[in-house]
């Protein structure tokens, strides 16, 4: 089957096409903060049809997954949510994945475009497991349902709950009529500044190559700090014990009288350097949000004051809230 570059609800009406990591999804429906707002009460659904979907069947899947990531999940009971790392020797972050165990299956979502690389790895790592590993994204797609929903999720769709909402992992087929019964469909840039609200990192924009848990506010979370037998687990030892990572994550508050939001890589400054100072960060993810207006998350140095003023490019003023202590 061919893998399908763009959502069939791309064609619904006012439907704006997302760019960059989100392209093949809708970015909004005509209405940006009215989506917003509508997330936010628990109504509609997120299309993220966009994102790969891989699974892990057989006997030995919890024991096997249990050696290759940051999470504990020998014991994961069916329908129980939880969110893991694959890390390089080095300890950097290196895949994301958001999972959820049927009792036969375990089923994840990854960032768009991750999926082969992912399941090359973790078939390169079965060795004698009785485990099989399969790239489902052409066959199901990932739908979101915000928390406080009262939209019934179809019977018999795998769906991953967590205290942000309902992941379900929907036969792409289906894809068209759950829209029909489930609206409003909203777009990304809904879902994107509610997470960035929220303080969740995301891969490939909260992250670089050299990113490890410590810096984004992922321990505890997506990393297990009593468990062993990973790869990069020394990094995460190393830094828990020391307290030192070298970066820390930050939520800003935008000036908002900027017509334009800062883009994804953006270089932070202190304020009081100019915009001519010495680079201490760099810009993740911005968001128009419906309430908070401007708002962004940045990765700047361990040793930035937590209440220093910040410059986001040449003329954005920013002031900053910890969300990862130095």
């Amino acid at each position: 089957m061919l893998r399908q570059s763009k959502s069939p609800l791309l064609s619904l009406p006012g439907a704006v096409p997302a760019e960059g990591p989100d392209e093949g999804v809708a970015a909004h429906y005509g209405d940006l903060f009215r989506e917003q707002r509508a997330l936010a009460d628990g109504s509609g659904f997120v299309d993220l049809s966009h994102r790969g979907v891989v699974t892990v069947s057989g006997p030995e899947r919890l024991s096997w997954l249990h050696l290759l990531i940051t999470q504990h999940v020998t014991e994961l009971p069916p329908g129980q949510a939880t969110d893991a790392l694959i890390l390089t020797g080095n300890g950097h972050i290196e895949h994301a994945l958001y999972l959820v165990d049927d009792g036969e299956t375990i089923w994840a979502h990854v960032e768009p475009g991750t999926q082969e690389a992912l399941t090359a790895y973790l078939e390169s790592m079965k060795f004698f497991y009785r485990v099989e590993v399969a790239d489902r994204t052409d066959e199901f797609a990932v739908v979101h349902l915000p928390a406080g929903s009262i939209a019934p999720s179809p019977e018999d769709v795998v769906v991953r709950e967590t205290s942000y909402g309902r992941d379900l992992f929907l036969p792409r087929e289906r894809l068209a009529s759950f829209a029909d019964g489930h609206g409003p469909a909203i777009g990304v840039l809904a879902h994107e500044a509610l997470r960035v609200e929220a303080r969740r990192p995301r891969l490939g924009l909260e992250t670089d190559h050299r990113t490890i848990p410590h810096e984004v506010g992922l321990i505890g979370t997506a990393v297990h700090l009593h468990k062993g037998c990973y790869r990069g687990q020394e990094t995460v030892a190393r830094v828990q014990n020391l307290g030192k990572p070298p970066r820390r994550l930050v939520f800003l508050h935008l000036d908002g009288s900027e017509v334009r939001l800062p883009a994804h890589g953006t270089p932070v400054r202190l304020a009081s350097d100019g915009p001519e100072g010495r680079q201490i960060g760099f810009l993740t993810t911005s968001a128009r949000h419906h309430e908070l207006g401007p708002i962004a998350l940045a990765l700047v140095k361990r040793n930035v004051p937590v209440d220093a003023p910040l410059l986001v490019g040449e003329s954005t003023a920013a002031s900053q809230e910890v969300v990862v202590e130095p």
